[in-house]
């Protein structure tokens, strides 16, 4: 790799930065207990495909992936994510998923993108393809990749617009950078990369989370355990992935649902745990009174109100829910999954703001899939209409699977490509050197 002295210097004063922050990140409640893990390397495995999955939506995304391969010969691969809750989904999800029997894996904690760290982690995994789900663009990792010859790989890539504008304005290093592979999500996130990373290779894919929403189950383990809390005779309204952004308009929502359909129970999940603490304050200035999760073990909930403190559980609420708002959406946050709950047949609703899901397509909305609202009121109107309207749930459900299956075939592709670049690159090490 062709080097020049701005790449160096910048990674010298990067390194610095890093440093000044890492005490005041050691305090941080959330990532104290992986800290250490994150500023050492001595515990992370050699691996031919190095997969970083951030957070939970990657997760199931690798999950997927790892699922699908099926390379011809052993092969080791290693698994980091970034959050917790990505490390659970994955633990989780391997323990249940089955992987052919030339995959050995093992799942480790992503180190923090300090260039000292990263440097020795790249040396320690050795990996010939890297795959980055998503959106991961981190300067260090990139450089000591590229410095490792390793064949980089961007599967899933999206690229919001206001993402796209900041990497633009730094793309005096980015150009630098450059990953050897993007399978985008749709053509504008194509062109997005390209203007980032001219050098890349970059051509579109399906997104796999088409794929993941087939294998939704229409009932599960458990759905049953819910439906002891929450009996098939009482409404179940859900407000899912909800924002801190959003949190005063969803209780402006709720106070509307209750209030002109009091006879149903409210769930709400928060986007992130950290959250509940907070909801359990404005639940309490409102005057609202809520059980939480954590508390009913098998017998039916006696409050109109559900704080969701259990992580894993809203795939199999939608199962039994008769109407379902999706957030992330009522604030310009780029909407959060809004597909999950449509192929079980579950009426759902989303506020305007979806510039991340723009790859799903406007026809999802056209046809009645779903609704999208343009404010919290409307938000509130619609729910409480799907409350007092009796829906077709296997027709609602059929035409969302339908619209699913026609997009599907990402995980395939991706999985194909990564195996190409592990042999190519594989017989490009092996090959004698050229004297």
């Amino acid at each position: 790799m062709k080097t020049c002295v701005f790449i160096p210097n910048f990674l010298n004063i990067y390194n610095i930065l890093w440093q000044a922050a890492l005490p005041f990140l050691k305090k941080n409640k959330r990532l104290a207990p992986s800290f250490q893990k994150r500023v050492t390397t001595d515990h992370l495995k050699n691996a031919d495909i190095w997969i970083q999955a951030a957070s939970a939506g990657e997760a199931f995304l690798a999950l997927s992936l790892l699922s699908t391969l099926e390379p011809a010969q052993k092969i080791k691969i290693l698994i980091t994510s970034t959050t917790s809750q990505g490390i659970e989904i994955l633990k989780s999800g391997l323990a249940q998923k089955k992987i052919s029997s030339n995959i050995d894996y093992c799942l480790d904690w992503f180190p923090f993108d300090i260039p000292s760290t990263i440097q020795a982690a790249v040396t320690r995994i050795n990996p010939v393809v890297m795959v980055l789900l998503e959106t991961e663009i981190w300067p260090a990792l990139l450089h000591y990749l590229k410095k490792n010859n390793t064949q980089i790989l961007i599967i899933n890539g999206r690229l919001s617009k206001k993402s796209a504008r900041h990497y633009k304005l730094t793309n005096f290093l980015w150009a630098r950078l450059s990953p050897d592979n993007i399978l985008a999500i749709s053509p504008l996130d194509a062109k997005r990369y390209g203007q980032v990373f001219d050098k890349a290779q970059i051509t579109t894919m399906p997104n796999i989370k088409f794929d993941l929403m087939e294998s939704l189950p229409d009932e599960n383990s458990r759905s049953k355990d819910l439906k002891k809390i929450i009996p098939k005779s009482v409404p179940l309204s859900i407000l899912a992935s909800i924002r801190r952004q959003e949190e005063e308009a969803i209780l402006e929502i709720i106070e509307y649902l209750l209030a002109r359909y009091p006879g149903q129970v409210v769930a709400i999940f928060p986007r992130h745990m950290h959250r509940v603490d907070a909801w359990k304050k404005k639940l309490a200035r409102k005057k609202l009174s809520f059980q939480l999760r954590s508390q009913l073990q098998g017998s039916g909930t006696k409050n109109r109100i559900i704080l969701w403190d259990r992580f894993g559980e809203l795939r199999s609420a939608y199962g039994i829910a008769s109407t379902v708002f999706v957030g992330g959406s009522l604030a310009p946050l780029g909407g959060q999954n809004f597909i999950e709950p449509t192929v079980l047949g579950t009426p759902t609703v989303t506020g305007p703001h979806l510039d991340d899901f723009a790859w799903v397509g406007d026809d999802i909305f056209s046809r009645g899939i779903v609704t999208r609202c343009k404010d919290p009121r409307t938000v509130a109107q619609t729910m409480a209409t799907h409350l007092e309207t009796t829906v077709d749930r296997p027709e609602q459900r059929q035409k969302a699977r339908d619209y699913v299956q026609k997009r599907q075939g990402g995980t395939i592709l991706a999985c194909q490509t990564i195996l190409d670049l592990l042999k190519k690159a594989t017989v490009i090490q092996l090959a004698p050197k050229q004297y």
